[in-house]
């Protein structure tokens, strides 16, 4: 009884502020949602920090990257957007858009990701003049209410409205699953647990699925550029990233050359079966990740193993016993380190990849290093992913860059495959209704029925 009256306490505040916000103009919207991005990226340091020390996962270098690069990344995606009136004009079809609110927006925020992804959620929500209620992992509740504060004081000096943003402060299962069932929509990020529960709240739900990137590369690339790539998303933030690389997919005939290049550049390679048998022991137990593991460095994870890893190591490369259901170590690793394969052809790589993403991470990311444009079509036309990252780290690349088209964010939907909503990134368009107006359009000229068929 008493989480109902917390939760309807909220729900109650959200509505009353977010009706009050829906008179806001584009401009003053835009006011308050930069407003947001803009703090985290000035306290990027402290934040990193508390991140660290609160959840004990991840790099707080890091961090301070992620903290500042997505919040200039997500409000240049967002600064010149409309969401706030007649946003769009199809004079061919003579139909005009206008964007509404959706109300008041559950977001489910996890340990992993315990300042930026409470931010994201909060600029594109407010973006389309909703209001939220974020609902964090308990192991990253201090973050939460931090930064919600952070966001409260920012926010006033433009004069919106109280309680527009609000947080759970003693999060429970409970408590999120109330909340989940009495907002407008929910955005869940996290765990396929509470993403499951998001989807059964009987409320609209973007969620994301589980990750298992795939890393190909392809023949006649040159392998000292490729290398310290793949080698810098695997270890952003010590591996907790979900759009991070898992797998090495490389061409049999300079494997040996490759894997060469990667212990050149930090990797700690093992090929011998009974010191991979205790990385896989130690890393899954019962075929699930074993939370102990989750965003250390290369040296805990040595110690805890009891295996003796390079002081300079920056990564483990484990060479794979076989794809998918024949390895346990083809799932989500969320630490530094990666598994290895070796093929004969484009095909058989294509092949393992899909594979290891039907034992987990289906719908959710690829990367591909390659000069081969027929061969990246081919493996975006034939794996069963929503980004297939091309040339760049994937950890940093799947959820947006300056330097490719996917829109900025923290949330990556993984459509069917992964029993999400959306094939894409979660972005503002996903938190506005939008009404069309249908005018009569008298230039059409109606065709013929033979036309028609013809």
């Amino acid at each position: 009884m008493e989480s109902n009256i917390c939760i309807k306490e909220l729900m109650a505040k959200g509505r009353n502020a977010q009706k009050e916000f829906e008179g806001f103009s584009q401009k003053q919207v835009d006011e308050v949602v930069r407003a947001i991005g803009k703090v985290i990226y000035d306290n990027a340091e402290e934040l990193a920090k508390m991140a660290v020390d609160e959840t004990g996962m991840g790099v707080y270098e890091d961090k301070v990257a992620k903290n500042r690069g997505k919040s200039k990344l997500i409000w240049n995606n967002l600064k010149d957007k409309k969401s706030v009136g007649i946003i769009d004009e199809d004079k061919k079809k003579a139909l005009i858009m206008v964007a509404k609110p959706k109300g008041v927006i559950a977001a489910v925020t996890p340990c992993t990701n315990p300042i930026v992804t409470p931010m994201c959620n909060a600029m594109f929500a407010l973006k389309g003049r909703n209001a939220i209620i974020v609902a964090p992992h308990p192991r990253g509740k201090k973050c939460a209410k931090y930064v919600v504060d952070l966001f409260n004081k920012e926010i006033k000096k433009f004069n919106a409205p109280e309680n527009l943003i609000q947080v759970i402060e003693e999060p429970s299962i409970e408590l999120t699953a109330e909340l989940m069932k009495s907002a407008d929509v929910v955005v869940a990020t996290g765990g396929m647990d509470m993403v499951r529960s998001a989807y059964s709240s009987g409320k609209p739900a973007y969620g994301v699925g589980a990750g298992n990137v795939q890393c190909i590369i392809d023949k006649n690339v040159d392998i000292k550029k490729v290398v310290p790539k793949i080698i810098t998303g695997r270890t952003f933030d010590n591996g907790i990233i979900c759009s991070g690389e898992q797998s090495i997919i490389a061409p049999k005939e300079n494997y040996n050359e490759i894997m060469k290049e990667f212990q050149n550049n930090g990797a700690y390679y093992v090929e011998d079966n009974e010191t991979i048998e205790k990385f896989a022991n130690v890393i899954f137990k019962d075929g699930s990740i074993n939370r102990k593991i989750v965003g250390q460095s290369v040296k805990t994870i040595g110690e805890i193993v009891g295996v003796s890893v390079p002081e300079n190591a920056k990564v483990i490369i484990l060479k794979a016993r076989g794809a998918g259901d024949k390895d346990v170590l083809c799932k989500e690793k969320m630490c530094p380190v990666m598994i290895s394969f070796e093929y004969d052809n484009f095909e058989e790589a294509l092949d393992i990849a899909q594979t290891n993403l039907n034992l987990e991470g289906k719908g959710h990311s690829c990367s591909i290093h390659s000069n081969n444009m027929g061969n990246i079509k081919l493996a975006g036309d034939m794996l069963t992913v929503s980004r297939l990252v091309v040339n760049q780290p994937c950890s940093t690349g799947a959820g947006g860059s300056i330097y490719n088209g996917f829109a900025p964010t923290t949330t990556l939907g993984c459509g069917s495959w992964g029993n999400n909503s959306i094939s894409e990134n979660l972005d503002y368009k996903h938190l506005i209704n939008v009404s069309r107006i249908g005018l009569f359009n008298e230039g059409v000229k109606a065709p013929s029925d033979e036309e028609i068929w013809n």
